[in-house]
């Protein structure tokens, strides 16, 4: 009967498969052959206002932005180096975008502004074309907290009840991320996205037309390393084949990472865990609306992040110094909140207390960042890059930037970091913060004395600076979903699912509610903030009495035994 129920349960994921493959088709098709289809509508229905409007499109010429109108910045999204410390401001523009920038911009791929307000149509007024994809997202949402809620609940009490026979095993990881990715490609072109994608492919385009002169060119505040994603992007949508599918293509690399962390995260699992548990795990991350609400929805590039930071853990955890310092620096190359997890590494290297393992992440720091710097390095000045991390470090300087987290929760969500809060200023509080966070996650590491608590470490450094910080923002906290699943597969304390699921909560409520809410460029101050802000913090305590317990040596669970591989 076992069997029989498990021949079933494949063919069942082999068919959702399948289908996805046969709706991904269909979708594509149908986009690319409607009227209304290509980057042009994309353009017209993207929530925020539209690119003219919202912020200033990138410029290949010496002004090298044409700023729209006076609506804020939304998170570390990547924006025009003129056009930073611009606080929150209501109605921006007017419904019909009068207020913003029409036409053109200077490299020929202005976006007409549109929709009053922060989402333009993705809150009242507008195209509507975002707005009507909320419903249908936050219903999923339910469904998969629940759904989680009542898995990790039924596995607990019902430990080994599902077996799936190894020569099934292959069709259900494999069915199981293939749909996920597929259904994710079928509506991402579907979805408007946000307006960080309007400068993502002006970006992709002129990197595509002259890489080497990216920055000297032009005006950008994202780091160097994928601007060679964009420039790949831009050179496939320059066929006229692949052009309809711009915006599909700006996602592309992010929802492929999402199937591609799932996977790694299931692998990591493996070596510890049975099948059976480590498939929910996989099935927890690429079924997670926190996670897919960024890819595909909003059009991030942090599942693109994620996945090169999981990487590094687990090249870490095989001790392959080198590879997880190219990595890490990649990471930090991508985005300059890569530097939280640089500590990780730096706790290793430490424990491991040999000189060479150092020498091989000097070294492979020095020519990962080499081999990604030099071709933007051409005629310009030898400090140009530090210029450009400092100018994003303080593009923000608020004690919140929509990150529902300590200081949001004190009613400081875009409030400047420079005002005091009992004896110091919040900047002063938040680098407080940060130094504590990382001598906790030290001194943890140093008490369990094992390479295994990496992931944990990694958790604690972004769960702590993010909830404990100033300047974050609402995206910030996406990779604690997937280090807190890798966490578990290194230490098997069920407490790490729960929390993994609880975060996850976190990230898509904040997310989800700037994203579709916040038509004044910042979170309001209501019920949804006080409550994620506040579970940020009590996630933070968990995650802390949990790492205690693994430093003082309370690392026995009752349920181990069951997760271990006989």
């Amino acid at each position: 009967m076992s069997l029989l129920k498990n021949h079933k349960m494949s063919s069942a994921l082999l068919l959702a498969l399948l289908l996805s493959i046969g709706l991904c088709a269909y979708s594509l098709w149908s986009y690319g052959s409607t009227s209304t289809a290509g980057s042009a509508a994309w353009q017209q229905d993207t929530p925020q206002g539209g690119f003219g409007q919202q912020r200033g499109s990138f410029s290949p010429g010496k002004e090298g932005v044409r700023e729209g109108g006076s609506s804020s910045p939304s998170s570390d999204s990547p924006r025009s180096t003129t056009e930073r410390q611009q606080p929150p401001t209501a109605n921006a523009g007017s419904i019909d975008g009068s207020q913003g920038n029409h036409g053109n911009s200077a490299n020929g791929r202005g976006m007409p502004g549109q929709g009053g307000g922060r989402f333009g149509g993705a809150t009242t007024g507008g195209s509507g074309t975002a707005s009507k994809y909320a419903v249908p997202l936050a219903a999923y949402a339910v469904l998969f907290f629940g759904a989680a809620a009542a898995a990790l609940y039924l596995n607990r009490r019902n430990r080994g009840t599902l077996q799936i026979q190894k020569s099934d095993q292959r069709v259900w990881i494999g069915s199981i991320l293939g749909t996920g990715l597929f259904l994710r490609i079928a509506a991402a072109p579907w979805i408007p996205g946000h307006t960080d994608l309007n400068l993502f492919m002006n970006w992709a385009t002129f990197a595509s037309n002259n890489l080497t002169g990216f920055y000297l060119n032009g005006s950008s505040d994202y780091p160097p390393f994928y601007v060679y994603i964009l420039y790949v992007t831009g050179k496939l949508a320059a066929n006229p084949a692949l052009s309809p599918y711009y915006s599909l293509l700006l996602k592309l690399p992010s929802m492929a990472a999402d199937a591609a962390t799932a996977y790694l995260l299931y692998r990591a699992a493996r070596k510890f865990i049975s099948f059976e548990v480590s498939l929910l795990i996989a099935g927890l991350y690429i079924g997670n609306p926190a996670i897919f609400i960024n890819s595909t929805f909003w059009g991030q590039v942090d599942s693109f992040f994620t996945l090169f930071v999981v990487g590094a853990l687990m090249l870490l955890f095989s001790k392959k110094i080198g590879w997880v310092t190219v990595l890490l620096t990649a990471a930090v190359l991508m985005k300059p909140q890569g530097i939280i997890y640089l500590p990780v590494l730096f706790f290793e290297l430490i424990r491991m207390r040999q000189l060479k393992p150092w020498l091989i992440a000097a070294g492979s720091a020095i020519v990962t960042t080499l081999i990604v710097v030099i071709p933007f390095s051409l005629g310009q000045e030898p400090t140009w890059l530090l210029k450009l991390y400092t100018g994003t470090v303080n593009e923000y300087p608020y004690a919140s930037v929509n990150a529902y987290n300590l200081f949001a929760l004190l009613g400081a969500n875009y409030t400047k970091d420079t005002v005091t809060l009992l004896l110091f200023d919040y900047h002063t509080w938040g680098m407080a913060f940060i130094v504590a966070v990382t001598l906790f996650s030290w001194w943890m590491y140093a008490k369990g004395g094992n390479v295994r608590f990496a992931a944990a470490a990694a958790l604690i450094q972004i769960a702590g600076v993010f909830t404990l910080s100033t300047s974050m923002h609402e995206r910030y906290l996406f990779p604690a979903a997937a280090l807190a699943l890798l966490a578990f597969a290194y230490l098997q304390d069920r407490r790490l699912l729960w929390l993994s699921v609880g975060f996850s909560l976190t990230i898509f409520v904040n997310t989800y509610d700037i994203f579709y809410h916040s038509s004044h460029g910042s979170g309001a101050y209501n019920a949804t903030l006080f409550v994620t802000s506040l579970l940020n913090i009590v996630w933070c305590g968990c995650l802390a009495k949990i790492a205690w317990d693994y430093g003082s040596g309370i690392k026995s669970n009752p349920d181990i035994p069951a997760l271990q591989n006989t």
